[in-house]
């Protein structure tokens, strides 16, 4: 029996897959459990539908993604914060502190993104990324300095 697929279902396949099933599993567990649907014409052109909006949205976000990238590469990042003697600061800068910094350039960047290979913990520029979709990352400067 061709089904397609609601949800993802182990050794079965992905949500919106069309998979050939025996007529028992299919009867007795995937339609029961609401996990899969018949594959009939209407069923197909809806799932076929959903692929295509689906698509879309994802295009639309990578290009979102690309132009977000183009206005943070290159950019210098300010950050002051308290340093004791030879630079060295109390704690560390964290992603939030960076993610603030763009708040207030008016770019809206999530902390969890940033990444940060090692702490930062003395005054200097350091090279951070930014993933902002899957595939694309923006370069900055963070430049530390001493209130």
């Amino acid at each position: 029996m061709k089904v397609i697929l609601l949800k993802d279902v182990k050794n079965v396949g992905k949500k919106g897959d069309v998979a050939n099933v025996a007529d028992g599993y299919a009867k007795t567990y995937l339609l029961k459990n609401k996990l899969a649907c018949v594959a009939n014409n209407s069923n197909m052109n809806d799932n076929q539908n959903k692929k295509i909006a689906h698509d879309y949205h994802k295009e639309q976000e990578y290009l979102k993604a690309k132009e977000k990238a183009k206005q943070i590469d290159g950019k210098l990042i300010n950050v002051k914060i308290k340093c004791g003697e030879n630079g060295k600061i109390f704690g560390a800068v964290t992603a939030k502190e960076i993610a603030d910094a763009f708040q207030k350039l008016n770019i809206d960047v999530d902390k969890r993104k940033i990444e940060l290979k090692e702490t930062i913990k003395f005054a200097g520029n350091y090279n951070l990324k930014v993933k902002l979709y899957e595939g694309v990352y923006a370069k900055f400067v963070v430049v530390v300095t001493p209130e």
